[in-house]
């Protein structure tokens, strides 16, 4: 029997050469190259914008990836898919998303472009590798896979996807302090039963850094007869606004004059350093800091956010001293860029909790495995904190820093994660490679994709992309290799890069972009000239509009793209197909078994047995997409969330203190009305039906999952109810 870490290299030989014997597609003489193979690092950052770090713009301290960029190459025109799991998925696979399977989220939505789950007809940068002989190290967030339980399936966890080792987040989110679905290897754990990992301060930015040099080290000393990859996937600087006082305190007031002066100072640095062009315009300003009327607050997530980033970059100084001290510097491939541009989402930032806040709730012990994204408290029983008094950075609280900061981040461009606007898509590509690269310290303006990594390290390899692999027919890798862009050589792309997300489509071929987001006509831009997409030149240039137009309908025919509208989560086995239910108080229904409220009327009927005056008495959904029945001061509220943004209809009167039926009647046509006993309470208009399912499932009496309202974390009914029902439109 070989364990783990103790084969000699010469049986290393023999197993690579016999599993290359059993790949149908693969020739063994191919894999085993005899020249020396660089290693390579693949280091991805979560939701930070294109200007946010110093060698991209930035005033945020990034000296180590500053000089990463310093002595290797910058890409001025890198792009990712708009969003974390499809960029992951492309990534990992070099085909885009829809075909790897994960063109939305991690949640299946019936089609295969839209499954939520890598699939098998594709391979991971790490499968191909191995047959190469590197061995494969994986450490942060996974986020490609829709089994994130503990005793669930883990055939895509990163062990069975080609990784020798891994340490991370299979989910998307969560605390810094306290991550969800943490695992090792193949178990997952908890930050505070970990027998291999005991810090004397836990901070989640600080983990994937320590296990990445720890990977290194032990490769060295274990492996050194053969390279290696690493996929470093920090989740800095993705909500919640969890930093180390430390590293706030250096951006202590950097931020207290608002957005326009940093957002016109990164503009500038962005021309000077020849990112962008001078005679781009910038674009619209989001936000009026003279409107803002919380500002310490406000400047303090600006603050907390530079903070995490301030922390990665520390922590890719570790991994870079790491490759130093053990001599594996100068042959080691690190690219460094970002999954999305910055992100829009405002969670978190409603609430009226204010400090001191006790622990009110169950403590939770520290070996429970916690796979929330949004925590409803943590383990001491303090609910989590947010809102416009409460301070961003520590444990306790979840708060983003909202769209006008990543109006900023985003300088100079338009829009934000999810849209595929240059402000959705463009990243920082740095590549360093002291060996190899023969250009250091240039930029380099060719656009490039994630979909181009994969045929990259191929190319690095010498290895062979593979037409099956266990016994299924692998889709053919989309991207280009660009090692000839490190040689001062031309990139042989041969058809334009596409985008598809949330029905926000685009199509980049040469200078000319067309883009539009979900249900609206195309634009067309001149990217040479208005890289900053502030001229639409789709009436001058109908003719490029049809062509590009008609490249994108091909292509998104074939690349499982289709139906536009499939992320939305149209009725499947996933979702419940009730039409009526009967819920009594304090019930609790999962997403899965919720009602299907996608563009659906419903009418809800919460039948009252003693009164009260304030607490929710039904909510299905979070602050992204929602709706919530509470009362507030004894007048009968309906909040609904669409894309993050909140209306809330309020009756004028309070409820009477009697029992009695409360309903609300939600058309399709988007009219909604308030009744207490038949007689009517309040009545809005323009407010249609949810266009997508919420991603937390119904409770009855309360909200401690993400809040649809403008309430507390604590807002349970204080009256008492017999029963909710709900009946949705046929």
């Amino acid at each position: 029997m070989i364990r783990q870490g103790t084969h000699s290299g010469l049986s290393s030989y023999f197993r690579l050469l016999l599993g290359a014997l059993l790949l149908p597609g693969v020739e063994a003489g191919s894999l085993l190259a005899k020249e020396p193979r660089p290693n390579i690092i693949i280091i991805l950052s979560d939701d930070i914008g294109f200007s946010d770090i110093g060698c991209y713009g930035g005033e945020i301290a990034t000296p180590n990836l500053d000089r990463l960029a310093a002595h290797g190459l910058r890409f001025t025109q890198f792009y990712n898919t708009a969003r974390c799991c499809p960029t992951r998925a492309a990534l990992l696979t070099g085909v885009y998303p829809h075909q790897a399977g994960v063109g939305w989220m991690t949640q299946d939505r019936g089609y295969d472009g839209y499954r939520g789950d890598l699939n098998r007809q594709t391979v991971t940068i790490a499968e191909v590798l191995r047959m190469a002989g590197y061995r494969n190290y994986a450490v942060g967030k996974w986020h490609v896979t829709k089994a994130v339980q503990p005793d669930g399936p883990k055939d895509n966890w990163p062990l069975q996807r080609g990784f020798d080792r891994y340490y991370g987040t299979i989910q998307g989110a969560g605390s810094y302090f306290d991550p969800s679905a943490l695992v090792r290897d193949n178990t997952m754990i908890t930050a505070f039963i970990d027998p291999e990992y005991k810090p004397e301060r836990y901070y989640y930015t600080d983990a994937i850094s320590d296990h990445a040099v720890r990977f290194i080290r032990e490769h060295i000393t274990q492996h050194g007869d053969q390279p290696f990859f690493m996929y470093v996937a920090y989740t800095a600087a993705h909500w919640p606004l969890h930093a180390l006082e430390e590293d706030i305190a250096k951006y202590r007031g950097k931020y207290d004059g608002g957005y326009e002066p940093i957002r016109q100072a990164r503009f500038e640095r962005l021309k000077k350093l020849g990112i962008i062009d001078p005679n781009w315009d910038l674009s619209s300003q989001h936000g009026d800091w003279e409107q803002v009327e919380h500002k310490e607050w406000e400047a303090r997530c600006m603050e907390v956010y530079a903070a995490q980033i301030d922390r990665m970059d520390q922590g890719i100084g570790r991994i870079v001293k790491a490759l130093e001290e053990s001599g594996q510097l100068e042959n080691t491939v690190i690219f460094y860029l970002q999954d999305n541009g910055a992100c829009q989402e405002a969670i978190g930032r409603t609430g009226n909790w204010r400090r001191p806040v006790e622990p009110s709730l169950p403590p939770i012990p520290p070996d429970v495995i916690r796979t929330e994204s949004r925590p409803s408290q943590n383990r001491r029983g303090v609910p989590t904190l947010t809102g416009p008094y409460i301070m961003p950075g520590p444990e306790d609280t979840y708060i983003s820093y909202g769209i006008n900061w990543a109006n900023v981040s985003n300088t100079p461009f338009r829009e934000y994660k999810h849209f595929v606007h240059e402000g959705g898509i463009a990243t920082p590509l740095i590549v360093h490679w002291p060996a190899g690269l023969k250009r250091q310290g240039e930029l380099e303006h060719t656009p490039g994709h994630v979909i181009d990594l994969m045929a990259t390290c191929v190319d690095l390899a010498k290895a062979q992309y593979p037409t099956e692999f266990n016994g299924n027919k692998i889709i053919p890798t989309e991207g280009v290799s660009l090692v000839p862009l490190f040689e001062g050589r031309p990139l042989q792309r041969k058809t334009p890069i596409f985008w598809e997300h949330e029905g926000n489509r685009a199509v980049r071929d040469g200078k000319w972009k067309l883009v539009a987001k979900e249900n609206k006509p195309w634009e067309l831009y001149d990217m040479e000239a208005d890289r900053t997409e502030m001229h639409d030149l789709s009436a001058q240039h109908p003719e490029v509009v049809a062509r590009l137009a008609a490249a994108w309908d091909a292509w998104a025919a074939r690349a499982n793209v289709l139906p536009l509208g499939a992320w939305r989560g149209r009725p499947t086995d996933s979702f419940s197909q009730e039409k009526n239910f009967v819920l009594r108080s304090n019930a609790r229904l999962e997403r899965n078994r919720a009602p299907y409220v996608v563009d659906k009327g419903l009418t809800i009927s919460v039948r009252i047995t003693a009164p009260g005056d304030r607490g929710v008495l039904v909510a299905q959904g979070g602050s992204a997409w929602g709706y919530a029945l509470y009362l507030e001061e004894g007048r009968a509220c309906f909040a609904v969330r669409r894309s993050g943004e909140l209306e809330t209809v309020r009756a004028e009167k309070t409820l009477p203190e009697e029992a009695g039926t409360l309903k609300v009647v939600w058309s399709r046509s988007g009219e909604i009305s308030l009744f207490w006993n038949d007689q009517i309470l309040a009545r809005a208009a323009n407010i249609p039906p949810l266009s997508s399912m919420p991603q937390d499932g119904l409770e009855v009496g309360r909200d401690e999952k993400g809040l649809v309202g403008d309430y507390p974390a604590d807002f349970r009914f204080n009256g008492r109810l017999d029963q909710v029902t709900i009946t949705l439109e046929p």
